[in-house]
């Protein structure tokens, strides 16, 4: 990334670290990311490009655009979250007590029941850590619901690099199942009913995109992306321009061509919004009587959303008034993980080729 100083380049994780690698031997073959698949020919000898690039495996970043990621943004964090865990080192445990050419495979296991999002990009991290090719093994799909005890993904690889990977690959499972998982509790409840669960930007400052795709993963809905995407006219914005007519008229003439929501406290407040056109009303701390009548009131001609007060307990209610979204940024600011782990195979005798070919992997 641009703010990465000089001296303490992104590419440090799988290639070079003034020369010896990461695990604690001269660093001479190609770096993480980098196997056959991928355009940078990184497996003729040293680490030589630049990591953005280089990329992720074509076939892998292929399937974060699927899912409508970003792969340079998710290899960026994936850099981001594993050179925080080295700060320049070597994962000093797992090079002292596991042999440099030790191969194994890894078990993603859920420890308990919920939705599963962020297995690619967990994937994409370890593939940065990896200085060989690896088998992996996807076992579910992001959005799957699970019970405790299913494995998610299995992965073969060295020891060493598979150890180093872990705790940065399980941080961002965990908290995107974790999100997934609290959104679909939502999405559930909303069953029947016309109401959709969405986030907010209350989210983790660089993580929003893929903390936003959890949302989706769990059954939910995106508000917008960034403050460029949409208007949202709030307490202060109204303060700020003498009204919420004077602010909804100011920012339809100077952006005439985006959505304009308006943030309301009151029905009174909703007839001359609903005058100056706007595309959505936010309903803020409306009791669920209230929302009704706000939607008799609007009668369709503008999309309502409810914030404030939202609880499990009481979304059907609001639901049931006949509202469009239910926004909730609880979703991404509160949500516990979903706890999951990774389990070495003990050695079953057949070597990792064999277990790999068994299970007929998918080679990257």
């Amino acid at each position: 990334m641009s703010s990465t100083p000089d001296d303490l380049p992104l590419l440090q994780i799988g290639g070079p670290t003034g020369g010896a690698s990461a695990w604690g031997s001269p660093q001479t073959a190609s770096g993480g990311g980098c196997g056959d698949a991928c355009g940078c020919g990184g497996d003729e000898g040293a680490y030589e490009l630049d990591p953005l690039t280089c990329g992720l495996d074509p076939d892998l970043a292929a399937l974060l655009v699927a899912a409508g990621l970003d792969p340079v943004q998710v290899e960026d964090i994936a850099h981001l979250a594993v050179e925080e865990d080295l700060d320049q080192g070597v994962d000093v445990t797992t090079v002292a007590t596991v042999p440099e050419d030790a191969v194994a495979t890894g078990d993603f296991t859920a420890r308990e029941a919920g939705t599963v999002a962020g297995l690619r990009i967990a994937e994409a991290v370890l593939s940065l850590v990896c200085t060989d090719e690896f088998a992996v093994e996807r076992h579910v799909e992001d959005g799957d619901r699970v019970e405790a005890g299913t494995t998610l993904l299995s992965v073969t690889t060295r020891t060493r690099d598979l150890l180093t990977g872990e705790r940065s690959a399980l941080n961002i499972l965990c908290r995107l199942s974790g999100i997934a998982t609290a959104t679909r509790a939502w999405a559930d409840v909303l069953e029947g009913t016309k109401a959709k669960v969405r986030d907010t930007r209350k989210t983790t400052p660089g993580l929003r995109a893929l903390e936003k795709f959890a949302v989706r993963c769990g059954g939910g809905v995106n508000h917008r992306m960034s403050l460029s995407d949409a208007a949202l006219i709030k307490d202060n914005h109204v303060v700020a321009a003498g009204g919420i007519a004077e602010a909804f008229t100011a920012v339809r003439a100077e952006f005439p061509g985006v959505p304009i929501e308006v943030e309301v406290d009151r029905t009174d407040q909703i007839p001359p919004i609903l005058a100056e056109g706007a595309d959505l009303i936010l309903l803020d701390n409306f009791t669920p009587e209230q929302t009704r009548e706000a939607v008799e009131l609007v009668a369709g001609r503008a999309i309502l959303e409810s914030s404030g007060r939202l609880t499990l307990d009481n979304a059907r209610a609001y639901a049931d008034t006949g509202v469009d979204f239910l926004a909730v940024g609880a979703l991404t600011h509160s949500s516990p993980i979903l706890d999951i782990g990774l389990d070495l195979r003990e050695d079953d005798g057949q070597g990792p080729q064999g277990a790999a070919d068994d299970a007929a992997r998918e080679d990257r």
